[in-house]
């Protein structure tokens, strides 16, 4: 259908050259035609450029949909690939004897996040995330600390990363995504102090350098499995990035 178009267009073009009163068989406008693309190749690009930009200024609503298609099959390649590194790295995942969790132990419904406890979407999935945690059933909830918003990011999670010492993370990483801003030193003792925590152990065992060899790993971790910002949950083997409000958890775990 095409060649017949550009036939078209070039034979209206080249109509000047025939003259009315020498009437020509289809095989000599062809042979005319075709010893015209073979002196001027260009001539196809041109007639085509012409076409499309005719036709794409009268119907640019195809340009809209090659656009969403293109992203709908971009966003495809990525939740695939995001799939495979996550069977890929399942041990690391969700088998992590050094990452914090909570809720049920033995819970078949597992949420994995990856956070930073300045990031205003990880506070913003919290209370939706505790909920789930705390009244559905069989749900465990592990805690990836990703701290990439810059040193106070890192020192609260080295604090939170600290408290599992004392026994006390989810009360502290909780008042943390919850209840606090200040996370700097003195912060975060304070608010440490507000939960149980002996202060000076907290402080001596954020020195830890199990507790920076730990951070690394899950950045790497992310990485491989093309995490680039938080919030980020792994949910039935599935990424899913950004924030996810109160309620959705239920809709993506097909809770009613």
């Amino acid at each position: 259908m095409l060649k017949v178009v550009v036939a078209a267009v070039l034979l209206f073009t080249l109509t000047p050259v025939i003259a009315d009163d020498q009437p020509m068989t289809r095989t000599e406008v062809e042979t005319i035609i075709e010893d015209y693309l073979t002196r001027n190749p260009e001539a196809v690009t041109r007639v085509l450029e012409a076409l499309m930009e005719d036709y794409l200024v009268r119907n640019p609503e195809v340009v809209i949909r090659a656009l969403e298609e293109w992203e709908r099959l971009r966003e495809e390649r990525e939740a695939d690939a995001a799939r495979q590194a996550i069977a890929r790295f399942d041990d690391d995942i969700h088998r992590d004897p050094e990452t914090p969790w909570g809720g049920d132990p033995k819970g078949e419904i597992v949420i994995v996040e990856f956070f930073d406890y300045q990031c205003g979407y990880c506070r913003l999935s919290a209370p939706g995330l505790f909920a789930v945690r705390d009244t559905v059933s069989g749900v465990k909830v592990i805690y990836k600390e990703f701290p990439i918003l810059g040193e106070d990011s890192v020192r609260a999670a080295r604090a939170a990363l600290a408290a599992r010492e004392q026994g006390l993370y989810e009360a502290y990483h909780r008042a943390l995504m919850l209840e606090w801003e200040d996370y700097s030193e003195a912060g975060l003792m304070a608010l440490a102090q507000s939960v149980g925590l002996d202060t000076g152990r907290l402080s001596a065992d954020m020195n830890d350098p199990a507790i920076d060899a730990y951070l690394e790993r899950t950045h790497q971790l992310a990485g491989a499995i093309g995490i680039n910002g938080t919030p980020a949950f792994i949910i039935n083997g599935d990424l899913y990035p950004g924030a996810i409000r109160p309620g959705d958890f239920e809709t993506i775990l097909g809770i009613e």
